[in-house]
């Protein structure tokens, strides 16, 4: 079992891609695909306990972590998508599964609906969502969109002193975070800029919200495709709905949900015995043994 994983490099769209293998190559794919403003290491918990059973790899999408930022803030669902099936071709991966969470959810569910057959189970923490609020006129989509670029480009991203610091803006979000785990996340989130200051790696143009998104109906559309076994997983403090009580189970074919109590929406962390149990049961991999 590797204490550290190996980084690499893809290309997708001109852009230099990053990654983290961990190893065992003769075992079964299986990807996880973080979710926005995050990276690939906050998986680390759930991919050292899988490892031994599986070929575990954890890209950061576009504009997060190592992975290189769109040039013209090139952020939509359809390239990060894009961007997933190069990573697949790129490793030579078949039948891979996939666990997404948030926004990796969502990527991961398009996918899987673009491509059915190169999928073979999919694991989706509080990412399953549709809005069916009655989208703006365009005008003001556009307009909307462009005052938030403008915005986005006129502000000065955060910094900070020491990783402490950025580690405690992390825990003030999530009351759940161990001081560990968030030194964690914010050892792996922040690079050191010139001017000895830690910022954020990710772009904080992806917070924009472009006028061409795909609809309810279309993401519904690509669920409906979706032929491998499909697990949905919302923690019961999540600020998504319920995707039972919205009605999303309709959408599938092959599609569980499980309800996590106790739990925001970053899962893995609040939770992570119950995810961990639940992704070992639906990956058929093997159980810990338990202590005498």
């Amino acid at each position: 079992m590797m204490a550290e994983p190996a980084d690499r490099f893809y290309e997708s769209q001109g852009l230099r891609l990053h990654y983290v293998d961990w190893g065992n190559e003769a075992a079964p794919p299986l990807i996880l695909v973080h979710g926005g403003l995050d990276h690939c290491r906050n998986w680390d918990a759930i991919a050292r306990e899988l490892q031994p059973h599986f070929h575990v790899m954890a890209p950061d999408l576009r504009g997060h972590g190592d992975s290189e930022w769109a040039k013209g803030s090139s952020y939509s669902l359809t390239d990060h998508v894009y961007d997933l099936g190069r990573l697949i071709r790129f490793t030579e991966l078949r039948d891979a599964a996939i666990v997404g969470h948030s926004l990796g959810g969502m990527i991961s569910l398009a996918y899987a609906g673009t491509y059915p057959d190169r999928v073979s189970r999919l694991a989706v923490l509080d990412g399953a969502f549709l809005s069916r609020s009655q989208p703006a006129p365009i005008h003001e989509q556009m307009s909307r969109w462009i005052d938030q670029l403008d915005r986005i480009g006129e502000r000065e991203p955060s910094a900070f002193r020491t990783i402490e610091e950025a580690a405690q803006r992390l825990s003030t979000r999530n009351k759940r975070l161990t001081s560990e785990l968030a030194l964690h996340l914010a050892r792996h989130g922040l690079r050191q800029d010139a001017d000895g200051l830690y910022r954020w790696k990710f772009d904080h143009y992806q917070r924009a919200r472009a006028p061409y998104r795909l609809s309810p109906d279309e993401y519904a559309a690509l669920w409906s495709r979706i032929t491998c076994p499909t697990l949905l997983m919302w923690g019961d403090e999540s600020f998504l709905p319920d995707p039972e009580a919205a009605g999303l189970l309709a959408h599938f074919k092959r599609a569980e949900l499980q309800k996590i109590a106790g739990a925001g929406h970053w899962l893995h962390h609040d939770r992570l015995d119950v995810v961990l149990a639940s992704l070992r049961r639906f990956l058929d991999a093997p159980q810990p043994v338990q202590a005498q």
